[in-house]
């Protein structure tokens, strides 16, 4: 089936030629997760206070769509992270010139899962953590592989856990994964938010996201919940 090439809200995007209605029929099979050990060095999952986590890979509708269906994982927020408010929207963000990276804001409960946890799978299935500045049709440093960090406990299991996977060469490259302080996470505007559970026949989540989620499953079945978190923010929204 021929593909045509084009944008959609400023993203890289496949659209069939077919109908939208055929849309159901042409899911491509996505690259097969990379299998890595978990974390040497990880926190303690232990009852607490929820923890955010502030990842960046590659488009955030993606990544946001993987983490909603996380065990432990309470809500998801895609924004933007590493530049200046003012600068914290679509428009310029997209244009790779403001120091942000599109990210996603993970707000998990430390006794259900845990931070390196929250990495494996983030390295696994949600992103490719060895591609410089792009992530599949997405090129531009907005489009980078990045962690941001809350805390000293977040940068030493980051760090740790980098050396480990490219000490063990689970990667056929070296990861590029930026490790940096978390200045301020910015709330993407509000038609980003779920975008995935939203719109599951828009081309460009069938073709690079929903492969994801179920990579997920495969991967990881004790961490994986069938029902998106989406659904009970959707459902808390209505009431």
């Amino acid at each position: 089936m021929k593909l045509s090439h084009t944008k959609f809200a400023g993203k890289a995007v496949f659209l069939s030629l077919l109908t939208l209605g055929s849309f159901a029929q042409t899911v491509h099979a996505a690259d097969a997760p990379v299998v890595i050990a978990a974390p040497a060095l990880d926190n303690a999952k232990a009852k607490g206070t929820l923890q955010t986590a502030i990842f960046a890979g590659g488009c955030f509708w993606g990544v946001e769509g993987v983490f909603e269906h996380v065990r432990g994982v309470r809500n998801v927020v895609s924004g933007y992270a590493g530049g200046d408010k003012a600068d914290a929207t679509y428009g310029l963000v997209s244009r790779g010139r403001t120091r942000h990276a599109e990210a996603v804001q993970i707000t998990f409960d430390p006794a259900e899962v845990s931070y390196g946890e929250l990495l494996q799978i983030f390295f696994s299935v949600a992103h490719d953590p060895t591609q410089l500045n792009r992530q599949g049709p997405d090129t531009g440093p907005q489009y980078r592989s990045a962690v941001f960090y809350n805390d000293d406990a977040q940068k030493k299991v980051t760090e740790g856990y980098i050396a480990q996977l490219n000490q063990s060469r689970a990667f056929r490259r070296d990861m590029v994964t930026q490790i940096n302080p978390l200045k301020e996470f910015y709330s993407a505007e509000t038609y980003h938010q779920n975008f995935l559970q939203r719109n599951p026949r828009h081309p460009y989540i069938v073709r690079h996201d929903l492969p994801k989620i179920r990579n997920l499953e495969r991967t990881f079945p004790t961490l994986y919940v069938q029902e998106s978190i989406a659904l009970n923010k959707a459902a808390t929204a209505n009431k």
